[in-house]
């Protein structure tokens, strides 16, 4: 009897095959109008053929196509990648600065759709929509109770501007529900969550990417920063995954004299492309940290280098994930869309901080555990990087290539036996849902603060609120127990605070006092006070 596998064998050769020769016709038809055989027989159709005509199951043309491109492009590197067309807006969003829909943060909370806080000017503020309203019903169908995934909910609101979408809405204290027609619009979306004034004379701005408009959003802090007595910036780029390369260029240029080298691109079939500053910068001189982290990465890292190879700044806090590709981007008819590298990026010293992906995928994925594992969270001198990349900045620095920028001061992951009953909670999620909850429950009275000022004077965890968290806790299976619960104590009443702060007062209620308790973001602010 013959192996069962061997009969599989001409198929899987024919999905290998097809991976092999995809690309090859897609970059081909859209350059030269052909395919990679000029007047050869087409060897990816009649492979096809033969798989949609001979094997086990029914399997489409586009099913095949699409798990070919997907299973060759892993091959190449970890960041080409295939974008399907349902995945596609979802992926580029972020990046555009803005979408069409109805504006609102929503999440699901107990099988219902929960308005977390409608963006300023959108059109569901417009009509009168409030944060804690629960949509029930769109466009007649119900939503409520029924495992709806939140992926389907954005599809069901997003829209074409101009387009309407009618919603039914549960508030408390209404009798009936409540129905509104919402015509979409254009909704602003920010690579910035906030820029404040720490300390007199030390500003601080946190970017999550590098989109369209961060340029813009950058400068304007920069702006207001420097009116309200700026002379020390924190620049907060710690679980910035990056995004577009000029975003990050202008960025770095703010900080940059007039002809600094930022960064240069270089790939095979591209030639080396020089980016330097220009003369528009708002802070070239005054003292700048940057804080990064595992977190950090590909534009991010453009800035972070930008700044640590010209001997600008400083960089805090842990080693970055050492991203250095550069992906251009192919469109297709039917939506869907190709991420290809074609370059590498280099820092102003030459160095070159992608870390290796020779072992794969999931090994690659897998390198936020090994430096865990390794204790790199906790102690930098477990990294190791060969001589040949090291690296000498104009001021003497040795820097390093191959894995991530390395911060000039380190700061290790807290890890403190005496946070363990802050820590299960933080992990179970029990500190926002009670804040979650209580915001819902008290969304009448919490209206009276209007700015995050108000709201830090104002607003106390008293010793009974944080008495009815405790009992909340232990219902959820965590008990306080132990000794030295005081600082354990002081951070979750903190983060209540801050995801109370954040329900009424989006990110100007949270950041402010989430920083309080961040070792990162003091170490920063006593840096600079010493300095």
């Amino acid at each position: 009897m013959k192996n069962k596998n061997s009969v599989y064998l001409p198929i899987a050769f024919s999905l290998v095959l097809i991976g092999g020769i995809l690309l090859g016709i897609l970059i081909g038809q859209r350059t030269n109008g052909g395919g990679p055989y000029p007047g050869k027989k087409d060897k990816l159709r009649e492979v096809i053929r033969f798989v949609q005509k001979n094997y086990v199951d029914t399997i489409s043309y586009n099913t095949l196509e699409e798990k070919a491109i997907t299973g060759m492009l892993e091959k190449l590197d970890p960041h080409s990648v295939y974008i399907t067309a349902a995945e596609f807006h979802e992926a580029n969003d972020p990046l555009l600065g803005s979408f069409e829909g109805i504006g609102v943060q929503f999440r699901i909370e107990s099988d219902t759709v929960m308005v977390v806080i409608p963006v300023a000017g959108g059109p569901s503020e417009k009509l009168g929509i409030k944060a804690g309203d629960r949509i029930v019903k769109i466009d007649g169908k119900n939503v409520a109770g029924i495992k709806i995934a939140t992926r389907d909910v954005m599809r069901k609101l997003k829209g074409p501007k101009g387009t309407q979408v009618k919603v039914a809405i549960f508030r408390r204290g209404a009798g009936n529900l409540l129905d509104f027609t919402i015509t979409r619009d254009v909704i602003p979306t920010y690579s910035m969550d906030i820029a404040y004034m720490v300390k007199p004379g030390i500003g601080y701005i946190r970017l999550n990417n590098f989109s369209a408009t961060t340029a813009n959003e950058v400068h304007n802090a920069l702006e207001n920063l420097l009116k309200n007595g700026m002379k020390k910036l924190i620049l907060d780029l710690r679980d910035n995954g990056g995004g577009y390369l000029q975003a990050a260029i202008s960025v770095a240029d703010e900080f940059l004299p007039k002809g600094t080298l930022v960064v240069y691109t270089e790939g095979s079939h591209h030639e080396k492309e020089v980016y330097k500053a220009t003369s528009d910068g708002l802070f070239e001189k005054g003292e700048l940290l940057i804080l990064v982290d595992e977190g950090t990465a590909s534009a991010s890292e453009i800035v972070a280098g930008a700044i640590q190879d010209n001997d600008r700044g400083q960089i805090l806090g842990r080693r970055s994930f050492g991203k250095g590709l550069v992906q251009d981007q192919l469109d297709f008819k039917d939506g869907s869309g190709l991420r290809l590298t074609v370059a590498r990026y280099y820092s102003p010293t030459g160095r070159c901080i992608q870390r290796s992906y020779k072992d794969g995928l999931e090994s690659y994925n897998n390198d936020y555990i090994r430096r865990f594992m390794d204790g790199e969270m906790e102690h930098p001198d477990s990294i190791k990087f060969p001589d040949s990349l090291k690296y000498k900045t104009p001021g003497g620095k040795t820097v390093y290539g191959g894995g991530g920028i390395m911060p000039d001061i380190y700061i290790p992951m807290e890890r403190d036996s005496t946070l363990r009953f802050y820590n299960m909670c933080i992990n179970k999620g029990l500190v926002f849902q009670y804040a979650f909850d209580y915001t819902d429950r008290n969304r009448t009275s919490l209206q009276r603060f209007h700015d995050i000022d108000h709201f830090d004077r104002g607003f106390v965890i008293t010793p009974v609120m944080y008495a009815d968290f405790i009992k909340y806790a232990e219902k959820k299976g965590v008990k306080r127990n132990g000794k030295d619960l005081a600082k354990s104590d002081h951070y979750i009443k903190t983060m209540l605070k801050a995801y109370i702060g954040r329900n009424i007062l989006d990110n100007e209620g949270f950041f402010p006092i989430l920083n309080t308790i961040d070792p990162t973001f003091n170490k920063a602010v006593n840096t600079l006070k010493t300095n």
